[in-house]
């Protein structure tokens, strides 16, 4: 057998070391540069966080003057939400819950204000959630009320004004006011005018007849004669006239208590009254009152006639 010669080893090959070696550093490098450039965004970041912060110190320094005002501000508009909400409320309980709520958060944050000393920015925070707050009331208001029949005492800058007055609405007011007016003017030329007064008292003669006298023990009768008017725009028909005769003393002189007329300024006592058939024209006519048993004093007598709720003349007498 023939021996064959020792070979030597093989040396391994040293390229994929260096391969790997190579990837390591490349990434590194990448790393590096990833951190740097991290770092200097965290640099500036902090740096326009301290140029920030700064500013605003600067900012509330600047305000102080204007934060007071503005903390006593927010307690009026808050302490006036809360009264809207004590008056909705009283409206309609129903929404108690979800109003007692809202009340809750609004004395919350009127407690912070009223606790010290806030910056221009939490001030500002706040303000928002003021209007918010606001706008939900607003929402109670309109739910509870849809008819705005109440009215509530909030101060103008909690009040958005409408910022759309649309001419139609102007319109529709100028002529309802128009209307209104002539409406008004239209009353007035409706109105009855009494004139020629002869307003006395009257004493009984032999026979039954009946003559004046200014004499009080002799009053058996007042009698007012007078004349209603022409007017072509009143209504016609018939129409009971009211006269009143008021003795010195103030008071109405009455057959029966329940002689009681409304007119345009209230009830008032009528002494007798007469029913006339109206026609656009004028009329004479003559009201009696019947004493009876009932005494006169001495001193002037007024007699007042209405038609229609309105006082259209008035007379006077004297008796001694």
């Amino acid at each position: 057998m023939t021996d064959h010669a020792e070979q030597p080893p093989k040396k391994k090959g040293n390229g994929g070391y260096i391969a790997v070696i190579l990837l390591l550093l490349l990434g590194l490098a990448i790393m590096g540069y990833l951190w740097s450039d991290k770092n200097s965004e965290l640099n500036k970041c902090s740096n326009d966080n301290k140029r920030l912060t700064t500013d605003m110190t600067g900012m509330n320094d600047m305000m102080e003057g204007y934060v007071g005002n503005m903390s006593n501000d927010l307690k009026t508009d808050f302490q006036n939400m809360l009264s809207t909400y004590d008056a909705l409320l009283e409206k309609d309980a129903s929404q108690a819950d979800s109003i007692n709520a809202q009340k809750s958060r609004i004395e919350d944050l009127l407690e912070q204000v009223k606790r010290g000393k806030m910056t221009a920015h939490q001030l500002f925070l706040m303000r928002k959630e003021n209007e918010t707050l606001r706008g939900i009331m607003k929402g109670y208001v309109v739910q509870i009320d849809s008819l705005n029949t109440l009215t509530y005492q909030l101060r103008s800058d909690l009040e958005t004004t409408s910022t759309e007055l649309s001419s139609t609405q102007s319109e529709r007011d100028e002529l309802q006011g128009i209307a209104e007016n002539q409406g008004q003017q239209l009353d007035k030329a409706k109105k009855l005018s009494a004139y020629n007064f002869k307003s006395m008292a009257l004493k009984s003669k032999l026979g039954g007849t009946m003559t004046e006298t200014n004499r009080v023990r002799n009053a058996k009768q007042i009698v007012s004669n007078f004349t209603i008017g022409e007017n072509s725009v009143a209504s016609a028909g018939n129409k009971v006239v009211y006269m009143q005769i008021v003795d010195p003393s103030g008071k109405t002189l009455q057959s029966k208590s329940s002689n009681i007329v409304d007119t345009e300024n209230g009830k008032i006592a009528f002494s007798d009254k007469r029913s006339i058939n109206y026609t656009r024209s004028s009329i004479d006519l003559a009201i009696y009152y019947d004493l009876n048993t009932q005494e006169l004093q001495k001193g002037n007598y007024i007699v007042r006639i209405y038609c229609q709720g309105q006082l259209i003349g008035s007379d006077s007498f004297t008796l001694k």
